[in-house]
């Protein structure tokens, strides 16, 4: 019996692999070690009781006593806190899926491989702020790493059977976000109500908003660099507001493969659990005669710095991945505070990478993830001062 685990499973990656795995036959195909969930206690339990796995954790360490309340009786261990999420990760698993937003996802997959299984990657943060070492770590251990980011997928998909060195661009789609049709002059007055809103795809809060800042897009860009191991100017972002197309890829001799499918993330996510074979999966099908047509365009930079700002992490390379994520993240939070305001959040990115660029904080190649670990708390650190900075403005 096939053993997996799920980390972040009350979220909206989680639930997607929670629905599949009990498609799939749940108990009676599946051994579950582990599930980890943020705060959602209800949830958490819920989804334990159906697949029993050995040990559940939640990351907030005072809903500990209300889980196990939930599952007195069932005889599944309970714990809590990140510690507890990434000893969980120490469990051996054949598969698991790596689905926790933000940095707090790096360590808990980077112990995952030491198991030699495959681990699903849905947190792009691994690779935008640890890249090399992750997959240094992959390798050491005979472990594999799957893409479950819906564009990276796609691109898996199609250079099945293809050689790297015939690869002459990869084009991921963007749907633009809550704010693609926006006059420019109001973004900087939108709210987080109206921010998270996604237009094609039913995601959580933070995702939704990264999305309508593009900053979901910046983070992927580098790790379709990081994964694929291509140039950044082999990497093109194309705004597709139907997200039916999700990646393309272009070929020395002018041809292109591209993937189709409703926006629904069960489908990456399916992949990666079947692969190598392709399983019967529970998305809708498209009619592109119904559809009729597609449309793509290049994305105004002026509405996504974030996209520059990418490619400025990845011209610098070193421990710079690490500091944009981080700062991103507390940049996001700041702006959910109704701290700073929708535009404002590229603003305390960029500040950030500069007064750590100029003190020499990101030019260092990380040796260890310790090292990233270290930026990361320090990128957050100043991106903290920095986000008071502008709310005294």
């Amino acid at each position: 019996m096939r053993s997996v685990s799920v980390f972040g499973s009350t979220g909206s990656i989680g639930e997607s692999t929670i629905d599949l795995l009990t498609r799939q036959g749940g108990t009676e195909t599946y051994r579950v070690v582990a599930l980890t969930g943020g705060r959602n206690v209800r949830r958490l339990a819920e989804q334990a009781r159906v697949l029993r796995p050995e040990v559940a954790v939640i990351a907030e360490e005072a809903a500990l006593p209300a889980l196990r309340d939930a599952l007195a009786g069932t005889g599944i261990e309970t714990t809590a806190g990140p510690e507890a999420v990434a000893e969980a990760a120490l469990r051996p698993a054949d598969w698991v899926m790596s689905g926790i937003v933000g940095a707090a996802g790096l360590v808990p997959g980077f112990r995952a491989l030491a198991h030699g299984g495959t681990l699903a990657l849905a947190n792009k943060e691994s690779l935008v702020t640890a890249g090399p070492l992750l997959m240094a770590e992959a390798r050491r251990h005979g472990a594999r790493i799957l893409p479950v980011d819906s564009e990276h997928s796609a691109v898996f998909q199609a250079l099945v059977g293809e050689e790297m060195e015939t690869v002459e661009r990869i084009t991921i789609t963007a749907s633009g976000g809550a704010f693609r049709d926006w006059p420019l002059e109001r973004l900087a007055r939108a709210t987080v109500a109206e921010a998270s809103t996604h237009p094609n795809w039913a995601m959580g809060q933070r995702i939704t908003i990264d999305s309508a800042s593009m900053f979901n897009k910046a983070l992927e860009v580098i790790e379709t660099r990081e994964f694929f191991g291509v140039a950044p100017e082999q990497i093109e972002i194309l705004v597709h507001p139907e997200s039916l197309v999700h990646a393309l890829v272009t070929f020395r001799d002018g041809g292109m493969i591209g993937h189709l499918g409703a926006p629904d993330m069960r489908h990456a996510i399916g992949y990666a659990l079947n692969w190598p074979a392709r399983a019967h999966l529970p998305v809708a099908r498209l009619n592109l005669a119904e559809i009729g047509s597609l449309t793509f365009a290049a994305p105004d930079p002026a509405r996504y710095p974030a996209l520059r700002l990418a490619r400025d992490v990845m011209a610098a390379g070193g421990l710079a991945g690490a500091a944009f994520n981080a700062a991103k993240e507390v940049a996001l939070d700041g702006f959910i505070a109704g701290r700073i305001g929708f535009t404002a959040m590229a603003g305390v990115v960029e500040e950030v990478l500069s007064r750590l660029s100029g003190s020499g904080g990101v030019g260092k190649t990380p040796s260890s993830l310790d090292m990233v670990l270290e930026t990361d708390r320090e990128a957050r650190r100043v991106a903290g001062v920095v986000i008071a900075e502008t709310s005294r403005i």
